[in-house]
């Protein structure tokens, strides 16, 4: 039986989703594990995204094949008694031979989270990144435009990415915000690595005034990373949604992040 689940993780304490050879903790491991106890088999995960070092997922999805006969509660609440409180699944379904966690995956949608204020937050500094200096919110709603459509995306691509192609089409970007805080969403077909890390540093130096906002389409057009801004930290970035065809029936496609009242 194939089941898909989504994912909710705190990547603070976590060295990324993909499991590695030498021993440090990682999503994919930790899952994996609690999984294979429900089972009593080992199980295997493919995921819909590999998340980096320290970023955060409300809404990763990731399917797996098992032989085990369990009830779906069994698996649910099963699971996240083996898992550590920096993990839970929220919804775990069976579903069709045909679907795929990553290739059956039409878009992904991620959050990006500041908090600008003087003073950083002791209780969710690992939660979001903290720009202490002003930021100009309108400038960077427009800067972000430049984003939407397909492009080449080099200028914003980690130099050891793998992607066989730097091109990606942007359907969704919106900033917004609320208090100290600042927010954007970001949704595209795919993402690079370090793509909406290394957007974010461009967004806030152009927020900084240190660039106009027609600054980053410039860098778009460029194709060279060496002309972007710095890689933004990963405490502030959220895998938030993941869409997949209606035909598969999935529970929900967005959990989003939100700290402020």
């Amino acid at each position: 039986m194939r089941y898909a689940a989504c994912v909710e993780y705190d990547g603070s304490q976590f060295n990324g989703w993909q499991a590695q050879k030498h021993d440090v903790r990682t999503v994919q491991q930790t899952l994996e594990a609690a999984l294979s106890k429900v089972a009593n088999e080992d199980i295997q995960l493919i995921t819909a995204g590999r998340t980096d070092a320290k970023v955060h997922a409300t809404h990763q999805v990731v399917h797996f094949i098992s032989d085990a006969e369990r009830d779906i509660t069994a698996w649910l609440r099963g699971c996240n008694r083996f898992l550590p409180k920096d993990v839970r699944v929220q919804w775990l379904v069976p579903v069709s031979d045909d679907f795929h966690a990553r290739f059956s995956a039409q878009a992904r949608q991620y959050r990006y989270v500041i908090f600008n204020n003087r003073v950083n937050s002791a209780i969710l500094r690992q939660q979001l990144t903290h720009v202490y200096y002003d930021l100009d919110v309108e400038a960077m709603q427009v800067a972000g435009q430049s984003l939407l459509g397909e492009h080449d995306f080099t200028s914003f691509r980690a130099a050891g990415c793998q992607a066989h192609s730097p091109v990606r089409t942007v359907s969704q970007f919106k900033l917004s915000h609320q208090g100290d805080w600042i927010w954007f969403d970001i949704k595209a077909n795919a993402f690079l690595q370090h793509m909406v890390r290394n957007i974010a540093g461009c967004l806030i130096a152009v927020g900084s005034g240190k660039y106009p906002a027609a600054w980053l389409g410039e860098v778009l057009a460029l194709r060279d990373r060496t002309k972007a801004g710095v890689t933004a930290p990963a405490n502030g970035l959220y895998l938030v949604g993941v869409d997949y065809p209606s035909e598969f029936a999935l529970p929900s496609q967005l959990r989003q992040v939100q700290y402020w009242a």
